[in-house]
């Protein structure tokens, strides 16, 4: 049994070897269904996965108060509600006023992201985000200090001229050398460097490593351009009590802009996990667009393999009667071809799947995504080159196998 499986290996090998051009045609059109999937759901799946990863940290039991919700945006002539910044003064009220149980409000605003750092006679690129911060805003951000320490209430209340810096900095204007209470300099003004926060990556082209931290009331002297627009993050630590303190920062910051209860709220309120949820949702687009794509490709290729293998079962119609006369069954000779059909298959799915994959590596690399192997998808390709073999190779070989042998053996 396994020699004649081998025999039929070997004469389909032999067969596709013969129709190299036919067959190399088919073979690129199975492969480039098989690349836009595997290629399309490896990006997504970078992409996916570097958000949960800038996300995740967050975790699941805080909100954010910004200016807009993420969801709100235009539609045709519709326009988009124009929000009033949310200025220092509110917040400060909020963080004063909110006084929900088992809280952490945090304050912060971006100061600049084209500021210039100085050590010594080392600087950096004019591309760092500085911001300004409370004491809350890098535990309710999800970031941790890997050196050092992060700021406390009297850092902050105190207003010490004190930095945490990202990851990259290390490498950079440090040169390699200990960060940690070192003086930096930001627009002339001067700062010790209390902590290191742990490498964040990129994440669309943003460097999430290059960022300062300082205290709020530092960052609003530096950076006093006009209509800054603060954001409030609070962070509960019972997950079951989140829906309620949201319920009461909206009063709460309802109060303080002095809403009627029958005006709309004008500023966004947004769960960190709901974002996520939003963002991934998008992404779920991309993998619907991949499978049509694919589909239509595949469908084609199907068709495609189908005529190769019909018009190879036509042009051997006298080897097909030569091995009937010897006793071949009709068994062997459909096996046969339908052995043909699936190393076809199987080689544009490898095929596919290799260039589906460096695609997807090279738009995540581009892009600064986590790129992660996807197995997923590969397992997809696998079954979907197998169940094309099989609809394709069919009626092919069912159409050798019943071949009449001395009708066969006249054909010219």
């Amino acid at each position: 049994m396994f020699s004649l499986f081998r025999e039929n290996i070997r004469i389909a090998l032999d067969s596709i070897r013969s129709q190299s051009l036919r067959t190399i045609l088919t073979v690129l059109i199975i492969a480039i269904g098989i690349t836009a999937l595997v290629g399309i759901l490896s990006a997504v799946a970078a992409l996916e996965n570097t958000i949960s990863n800038d996300f995740a940290s967050m975790g699941a039991n805080t909100f954010n108060l910004q200016r807009y919700e993420f969801r709100t945006q235009s539609f045709g002539n519709e326009e988009r509600k124009i929000n009033p910044i949310i200025s220092y003064s509110e917040v400060t009220e909020f963080k004063d006023k909110f006084e929900y149980p088992f809280t952490e409000t945090a304050i912060s605003f971006t100061g600049t992201s084209s500021a210039e750092i100085k050590y010594e006679n080392e600087k950096t690129d004019p591309e760092i985000s500085v911001l300004g911060v409370n004491e809350f805003y890098l535990q309710n951000s999800g970031l941790e200090v890997e050196e050092g320490r992060e700021f406390n209430v009297f850092d902050i209340e105190n207003n010490n001229n004190v930095a945490v810096i990202g990851a990259d900095y290390k490498d950079g204007i440090f040169n390699g050398m200990d960060p940690i209470n070192r003086t930096i300099s930001i627009r002339g003004a001067k700062f010790k460097v209390i902590g290191v926060l742990e490498s964040k990556g990129s994440t669309f082209g943003n460097n999430q490593d290059l960022r300062v931290f300082i205290p709020i009331q530092h960052a609003r002297s530096i950076f006093s351009q006009p209509n800054i627009n603060y954001n409030l993050s609070v962070k509960v630590e019972n997950k079951e009590l989140l829906d309620e303190a949201m319920d009461e920062a909206i009063i709460t910051f309802r109060n303080i802009r002095g809403l009627k209860p029958i005006e709309e709220n004008n500023f966004g309120l947004e769960r960190s996990d709901d974002l996520i949820n939003r963002i991934l949702s998008i992404t779920s687009v991309l993998n619907i667009a991949a499978w049509i794509i694919s589909a239509i490709t595949i469908f084609g290729s199907s068709i495609a393999l189908m005529n190769i293998m019909l018009v190879s079962v036509t042009e051997r119609t006298r080897e097909i009667g030569v091995r009937k006369a010897l006793g071949a069954k009709k068994n062997t000779i459909a096996n046969q071809f339908f052995l043909e059909t699936l190393v076809i298959g199987q080689i544009g799915g490898i095929l596919g799947i290799m260039l589906g994959i460096l695609i997807g590596y090279l738009v995540a690399n581009s892009l600064d995504f986590d790129f992660t192997t996807p197995w997923k998808a590969m397992l997809w390709a696998t079954g979907i080159t197998i169940l094309v073999a099989i609809l394709a190779g069919s009626y092919p070989a069912a159409k050798a196998a019943k071949q009449d042998p001395i009708e066969s053996l006249r054909y010219e």
